[in-house]
């Protein structure tokens, strides 16, 4: 499938990762060549998309190596990320790019395996192993649920709180409870206060699936992540460093297969597939994955501008033609 060159409009991609079905997991925005963009222009980019992250795909001469793609949020760019990394690795797929990806990111290489789809089965799934954790600060419980806006009673009473990175680094915050973590509404100046003075950048909050919750979706943990005053429906990256944190104080045992389920409660239900291994005290082979859906294609048109002065221009009788009007 041939890129749609900038002078004739600038092509991006939507796909649903950690998605079971389409309209579910967490949307991810691919602008599949962007080549000539700056990092301003990338961050307008991903502003004006809106979601969690979006990626930039940049072709280049070194392509065996892996190829070269940028993450952003709508505020700043990423040395990494899960979702987006699965996702771009996915769509590449689907282009017909190999079931063995590798992605340079900012972080590092990252390679991503994709299994031969069954028939009828819906989107691709792949796997991607994150780097081998690196366990950070115990936290103080109490000015943890202080930053939550929880009571210390909510919190897991028989575990640590604890900052863990596979790439990019989050507090592991395991709750006591289902209600809990259905209730959770992090207030945004109060977690950004205390994360700004810790080696952590965001929260992730997770507990055991219990009763009919567990029953109806077969995950074994509930995971919620909420960050830049919104919700992430699936944050791959956290749940590498999950799993890390599970395997390390013995909740989860070495090598077990283990699904997270995340965005039920903003209704865009996600699973993530995760394993950890421990040798010799230490966690290794952090593997995560899950299934991409491909949902969308567009095109951006842009007048030239000061913060586009190359613009990425459809002429007008391009633009009516694609929408069939005028004749």
């Amino acid at each position: 499938m041939a890129v749609m060159a900038k002078e004739d409009g600038l092509e991006y991609a939507r796909v649903d990762v950690f998605a079971e079905g389409p309209l579910e997991g967490n949307s991810l925005a691919i602008f599949t060549d962007a080549t000539g963009l700056t990092t301003a222009q990338m961050q307008a980019l991903a502003r004006e998309m809106n979601l969690a992250e979006t990626t930039f795909v940049l072709p280049d001469d070194t392509a065996e190596l892996g190829v070269r793609v940028r993450i952003f949020t709508v505020q700043e760019e990423l040395p990494f990320a899960g979702h987006p990394t699965l996702g771009t690795a996915a769509w590449l797929n689907l282009l017909g790019a190999g079931s063995e990806i590798t992605l340079r990111l900012n972080s590092g290489p990252i390679t991503v395996r994709f299994a031969t789809p069954r028939e009828g089965e819906a989107g691709v799934f792949g796997t991607m192993q994150q780097r081998d954790p690196t366990f950070g600060t115990i936290h103080s419980r109490e000015e943890v649920a202080g930053a939550l806006g929880m009571a210390l009673e909510d919190l897991d009473p028989d575990l640590p709180v604890q900052t863990v990175s596979t790439g990019l680094p989050f507090c592991i915050v395991p709750l006591r409870s289902m209600e809990a973590i259905g209730r959770l509404s992090i207030p945004p100046a109060a977690s950004q206060a205390y994360l700004a003075k810790t080696d952590a950048k965001f929260f992730y909050c997770t507990t055991r699936t219990a009763g009919r919750a567990a029953a109806a979706s077969g995950a074994d943990f509930r995971s919620r992540m909420q960050f830049y005053n919104g919700e992430d429906p699936a944050t791959g990256s956290a749940s590498g460093c999950a799993i890390s944190y599970l395997v390390k104080h013995g909740v989860v045992p070495s090598g077990q297969a283990t699904v997270f389920e995340q965005g039920v409660e903003i209704l865009r239900p996600s699973r993530i597939h995760a394993s950890a291994v421990e040798q010799d005290g230490e966690v290794t082979q952090v593997f995560v994955g899950g299934r991409t859906i491909a949902v969308a294609t567009g095109r951006f048109f842009q007048r030239e501008t000061e913060s586009f002065p190359q613009g990425f221009v459809i002429k007008p009788q391009q633009l009516r033609t694609r929408i069939k009007i005028g004749g």
